[in-house]
C-alpha cells in the first residue's frame, strides 16, 4: 500500500494513542517512562506521516485536531488487537465452550472405547461436537492430521511416523475367535490349538487399512516365515462378528474387542498358538495443535477412558 512506512512501529502507535487520550506531552512522557523531548520527536514523526497536526493549543491546553479524533478509536484496535497476539492461550472451559473434535479411528477398538469417549466428551463439555472418522486405505492421515481435517488419529501401527505426536493408550493381547459351535470348536473344545491348526483354519481379516500396510497380524506372520488361510476379508471390521455366527470363519484380533461378542454371540475365544506380540494402542496428533489447550484438554478424556478399560 502506498503511503504506508515500510516499517509501522506498535510503540509509536501506542504513543499517538495516548497523546490523543491524554493530550499533554509531559503526562505521555511520565506514562512511558520517556523523556519528553523523546515524545516531542515522536509527535513531529507523527504529524509528517498523517499530514495533520493531530494536536493544536486549545483555550486550556492541547485539544485533538478532527483527524486526530477519528484517529483514536482505530489506534485503540491496533492496540488491543497486537495485544491479543501475544497474549497467553487462556485455558479450555469445557462446560462453557463449544469445539467441534475430529477422531479417526479404526472399528475394531474395544466396542466399549470410542462409545465411552463420546459419552465422556458429551458429560464435560455438552456444547462441544464429536465427529468419528472411519480409517480406509483411501484417507492421507498424515495430510488430514497437518491441515487440520483430523484432530487425533488413534491407532496401533508398528511404526507410527516419527514427527507426530504419540501416546499410548492401551494393551490388548491378541487371540481367536470362530461360532461356538462350528466343527473345529466343538473337536477341539478344551485342548490347545496348534500352531498347524490356526495357520489352517478359514481366516476372515479386515481389508488393508493404508497403501503397502499389512496390519499387525500378517507382519508378524510373514517376519516367521509363516502364512494363515485367508479366506475372506472385509473393510466393515464391526460387521465380522456377526459373519463368524453363520460360517466356520475364524477372527483374530484384541482379546478386548472379542469379550463383548463372546457375551453376546454364541463365539468362543481360542488362545493364538503363536508368540503375536501384545496391539499398543495410542493416539497421535499434529505439530500445529498440540499446544492448543482444547486439544490438550481432549487428548487428557482420551487417556482417562483408556485408563477405565483396564479398571
Amino acid at each position: 500500500m502506498s503511503g504506508l512506512p515500510d516499517h509501522l512501529d506498535i510503540h509509536l502507535i501506542r504513543i499517538l494513542y495516548l497523546l490523543l487520550s491524554e493530550k499533554n506531552v509531559s503526562r505521555v512522557a511520565l506514562k512511558l517512562n520517556q523523556p519528553q523531548p523523546s515524545i516531542s520527536a515522536s509527535l513531529r514523526k507523527l504529524r509528517e506521516l498523517t499530514g495533520d497536526p493531530l494536536l493544536v493549543r486549545g483555550a486550556r491546553g492541547m485539544v485533538p485536531t478532527q483527524h486526530g479524533e477519528s484517529l483514536l478509536l482505530p489506534a485503540k484496535r491496533i492496540l488491543d488487537e497486537t495485544e491479543k497476539l501475544f497474549s497467553h492461550k487462556a485455558a479450555f472451559s469445557p462446560q462453557h465452550e463449544a469445539r467441534t473434535f475430529h477422531i479417526a479411528a479404526p472399528d475394531y477398538l474395544d466396542s466399549q472405547f470410542l462409545p465411552n469417549i463420546v459419552a465422556a466428551l458429551r458429560r464435560e463439555s455438552p456444547k462441544s461436537r464429536a465427529v468419528i472418522h472411519g480409517m480406509g486405505a483411501q484417507s492421507d492421515y498424515l495430510k488430514l492430521l497437518s491441515d487440520g481435517e483430523l484432530d487425533i488419529v488413534i491407532a496401533n501401527w508398528d511404526e507410527p511416523p516419527e514427527h507426530l505426536h504419540m501416546s499410548k493408550l492401551f494393551e490388548d493381547e491378541i487371540a481367536c475367535i470362530m461360532r461356538a459351535d462350528c466343527a473345529y470348536a466343538l473337536r477341539t473344545g478344551a485342548h490347545q490349538m496348534t500352531v498347524e491348526d490356526y495357520l489352517a483354519l478359514p481366516h476372515v481379516a479386515p481389508s488393508q487399512m493404508l497403501p503397502g500396510y499389512s496390519g499387525v497380524i500378517e507382519s508378524f506372520l510373514a517376519k516367521q516365515n509363516l502364512c494363515r488361510n485367508v479366506v475372506a476379508e472385509s473393510a466393515y471390521f464391526g460387521l465380522i462378528p456377526y459373519m463368524l455366527t453363520r460360517t466356520d470363519l475364524v477372527l483374530t484380533t484384541g482379546r478386548q474387542f472379542m469379550r463383548f461378542y463372546e457375551k453376546n454371540l454364541p463365539l468362543k475365544i481360542f488362545n493364538v498358538p503363536i508368540p503375536f506380540p501384545t496391539m499398543q494402542f495410542y493416539q497421535l496428533w499434529h505439530e500445529r495443535v498440540h499446544h492448543a489447550p482444547e486439544h490438550k484438554w481432549l487428548r487428557e478424556l482420551i487417556s482417562a477412558t483408556a485408563r477405565a478399560l483396564s479398571k
